[in-house]
């Protein structure tokens, strides 16, 4: 397959690349080929490099540590996390919020670093009554292998009481090495859909939050960066309406084609993030 590449992108004005993780630097335990190499590259050409990912299952230094095992040296400060841009906010703007999450152990340990407050599960919730949970301020939900009955109808009742609707994540579907798995997409228009309510907070992609947490950490203008991610309706999204370039790889999730009927276009599409060692 050809890559496409714009004419008219001003390469030599990017001295910041921000790349996508899953589809775009690796899959599951293995790095893309030609991740290790791009990325050794560009780091000694001079390039600024930050890492971007949607997923909460993790704190950052476990995605460093990924990352280094890999052969791409990482600390955790070049990388940022949904949950942590989730939690960061509301350590700022919210801390007292008594909070639900429709997430796995790690994001909410990751919420209890910031100093904020996790509700456990109520327990005395059964199939024979609604019971409706009290002291919920916000429902928080998140990829989460572990969703249950149980979770659904604790954030449904909450949220029709008026919790807030807070949410990490909005991908429909995870990359997977041989496939995908479902994402907390699902989760959030299910429970939009049974309750009449939309978000009040995404934080990940395609958020403005986590790339303006991101830009600051890069410490760089968005004119001066480029995104690099597998999805069109997160990374290319978020990446352009942000003010950046952005370059599309064809190892995840988009395809070349939904890229031609998409309304927010990339910049570049390239076969694999090999590709711009050649750039």
């Amino acid at each position: 397959m050809r890559n496409h590449i714009n004419p008219t992108l001003p390469l030599n004005v990017i001295e910041g690349i921000i790349f996508d993780l899953d589809g775009t630097v690796y899959l599951g335990e293995n790095a893309i080929p030609g991740a290790v190499e791009t990325i050794h590259t560009l780091r000694q050409d001079g390039y600024k490099v930050f890492f971007v990912s949607n997923k909460p299952l993790a704190p950052r230094d476990h995605y460093a540590t990924k990352l280094s095992r890999m052969g791409i040296p990482t600390n955790p400060d070049e990388v940022i996390t949904s949950g942590y841009v989730l939690g960061y906010y509301l350590a700022k703007h919210h801390p007292d919020l008594k909070l639900y999450v429709v997430g796995e152990k790690n994001l909410k340990d990751e919420l209890l670093e910031h100093g904020l407050t996790i509700l456990g599960e109520f327990s005395d919730q059964d199939d024979k009554q609604v019971v409706v949970p009290r002291g919920i301020d916000a429902v928080v939900v998140a990829f989460d292998r572990t969703l249950d009955y149980r979770k659904m109808n604790t954030a449904y009742q909450a949220l029709v009481q008026g919790a807030k609707f807070f949410a990490t994540n909005a991908d429909k579907a995870c990359p997977m090495p041989g496939g995908a798995i479902p994402d907390a997409g699902g989760t959030i228009a299910a429970l939009e859909h049974i309750t009449g309510r939309s978000l009040d907070l995404l934080a990940g992609k395609p958020s403005k939050l986590i790339i303006e947490v991101s830009l600051e950490r890069i410490g760089l203008p968005p004119d001066r960066c480029l995104m690099v991610g597998d999805r069109l309706e997160t990374d290319i999204r978020m990446g352009k309406e942000a003010g950046m370039y952005a370059a599309l790889v064809l190892t995840g999730a988009s395809t070349r084609a939904q890229a031609k009927l998409a309304d927010i276009k990339p910049d570049i599409i390239l076969t694999s993030i090999a590709v711009l060692r050649e750039l």
